[in-house]
Protein backbone atom coordinates (compact mmCIF):
# COMPACT_ATOMS: atom_id res chain seq x y z
CA UNK A 1 0.00 0.00 0.00
CA UNK A 2 2.84 2.43 0.77
CA UNK A 3 4.25 1.87 -2.71
CA UNK A 4 0.96 2.99 -4.26
CA UNK A 5 0.84 6.01 -1.96
CA UNK A 6 4.38 7.00 -2.92
CA UNK A 7 3.71 6.69 -6.65
CA UNK A 8 0.50 8.70 -6.34
CA UNK A 9 2.36 11.42 -4.39
CA UNK A 10 5.07 11.57 -7.07
CA UNK A 11 2.50 11.81 -9.87
CA UNK A 12 0.72 14.62 -8.04
CA UNK A 13 3.82 16.69 -7.36
CA UNK A 14 5.14 16.30 -10.91
CA UNK A 15 1.94 17.93 -12.19
CA UNK A 16 2.34 20.99 -9.95
CA UNK A 17 4.01 24.27 -10.86
CA UNK A 18 7.15 25.50 -9.11
CA UNK A 19 5.11 27.93 -7.00
CA UNK A 20 2.77 25.15 -5.88
CA UNK A 21 5.74 22.92 -5.08
CA UNK A 22 7.37 25.62 -2.98
CA UNK A 23 4.13 26.11 -1.07
CA UNK A 24 3.86 22.34 -0.52
CA UNK A 25 7.49 22.29 0.64
CA UNK A 26 6.74 24.99 3.22
CA UNK A 27 3.73 23.00 4.46
CA UNK A 28 5.79 19.80 4.75
CA UNK A 29 8.56 21.60 6.64
CA UNK A 30 5.98 23.04 9.03
CA UNK A 31 4.52 19.56 9.52
CA UNK A 32 7.99 18.18 10.28
CA UNK A 33 8.53 20.95 12.85
CA UNK A 34 5.21 20.09 14.49
CA UNK A 35 6.11 16.40 14.60
CA UNK A 36 9.51 17.16 16.14
CA UNK A 37 7.89 19.31 18.80
CA UNK A 38 5.23 16.70 19.50
CA UNK A 39 7.90 14.00 19.75
CA UNK A 40 9.76 15.98 22.43
CA UNK A 41 6.66 16.91 24.41
CA UNK A 42 4.54 13.77 24.43
CA UNK A 43 6.02 11.26 22.01
CA UNK A 44 4.62 10.14 18.70
CA UNK A 45 2.00 7.47 18.20
CA UNK A 46 3.61 6.58 14.88
CA UNK A 47 7.34 7.46 14.70
CA UNK A 48 7.39 6.47 11.03
CA UNK A 49 5.34 9.57 10.28
CA UNK A 50 8.45 11.75 10.69
CA UNK A 51 10.35 9.57 8.25
CA UNK A 52 7.50 9.78 5.76
CA UNK A 53 7.42 13.59 5.95
CA UNK A 54 11.22 13.84 5.59
CA UNK A 55 11.14 11.65 2.50
CA UNK A 56 8.29 13.64 1.00
CA UNK A 57 10.34 16.81 1.54
CA UNK A 58 13.22 15.18 -0.33
CA UNK A 59 10.88 14.14 -3.15
CA UNK A 60 9.52 17.66 -3.51
CA UNK A 61 13.04 19.13 -3.52
CA UNK A 62 14.04 16.63 -6.21
CA UNK A 63 11.10 17.52 -8.44
CA UNK A 64 11.78 21.25 -7.93
CA UNK A 65 15.39 20.73 -9.02
CA UNK A 66 14.32 18.64 -12.05
CA UNK A 67 11.96 21.41 -13.15
CA UNK A 68 14.66 24.07 -12.67
CA UNK A 69 17.09 22.10 -14.81
CA UNK A 70 14.49 21.68 -17.56
CA UNK A 71 13.77 25.38 -17.47
CA UNK A 72 10.18 25.08 -16.31
CA UNK A 73 8.74 27.76 -14.12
Amino acid sequence: MWERERKKFLEDIRKKSLQELEKLLDELKLELTRLRFKKQVQGLENPMEMRKVKRNIARVLTVIREKQLRGEG
